[in-house]
């Protein structure tokens, strides 16, 4: 086959399984809503990555020497919403479930487009685990599958995590480190992504 599917596999699974925006967002909805009502919104941070992979997949990475200033630009937006994302978390209180309604679908389906770790991890994939001339919609299938059966396994545990995290601190005063430790790290992982030169 011209992608090499288990090595891409394991990437993706390092990849979707460290820390990052998606992650953070992840856990800490988790933790302040649980699992259950979460699921809607883990569905959408899931498939939310198909937007982004489909359109690489079919040359959008192409556009990038035409055009860099949009690639530009998307990088200080996304740089933006996470900002406002870990502003969000920080101010969570895991005891106020009944306040507020989970995030539902929609929500997550913006996460990953957003989310520059996302958009490097795809196009790490495209340009190192696929071979020259390799079919657009062979590559992209298997890229998008494998991420996708990744995304199912560990994206739930990420959330579940939160849950279990929010059952020993919620009401306490290590609650309120808690959120802003998340918000820390959810800002560490964006700034190392756009301007730490790394490949996650």
């Amino acid at each position: 086959m011209s992608v090499a599917v288990a090595s891409f596999a394991v990437f993706a699974a390092s990849q979707v399984g460290t820390p990052g925006p998606a992650n953070m967002a992840l856990l800490a909805t988790g933790a302040r809503y649980g699992l259950k009502a979460a699921l809607p919104f883990v569905a959408g941070v899931a498939l939310g990555k198909q937007l982004i992979i489909w359109p690489v997949g079919y040359g959008l990475m192409q556009l990038a020497e035409t055009a860099p200033w949009v690639f530009t630009a998307l990088k200080y937006i996304s740089a933006i919403y996470i900002l406002w994302l870990a502003w969000r978390v920080a101010n969570m209180r895991l005891n106020a479930r009944a306040e507020a309604k989970a995030p539902g679908f929609m929500a997550g389906l913006i996460v990953h487009p957003l989310n520059p770790k996302a958009w490097a991890m795809i196009t790490a994939g495209f340009t190192a685990f696929t071979s020259p001339g390799t079919p657009a919609f062979e590559a992209t299938l298997a890229i998008a599958a494998i991420l996708l059966a990744v995304q199912a396994i560990l994206h739930p545990i990420w959330t579940y995590g939160g849950e279990q995290i929010a059952r020993t601190v919620a009401g306490t005063p290590a609650e309120r480190y808690l959120m802003w430790t998340l918000a820390a790290l959810t800002v560490a992982s964006v700034l190392f992504v756009l301007f730490g030169g790394a490949a996650k």
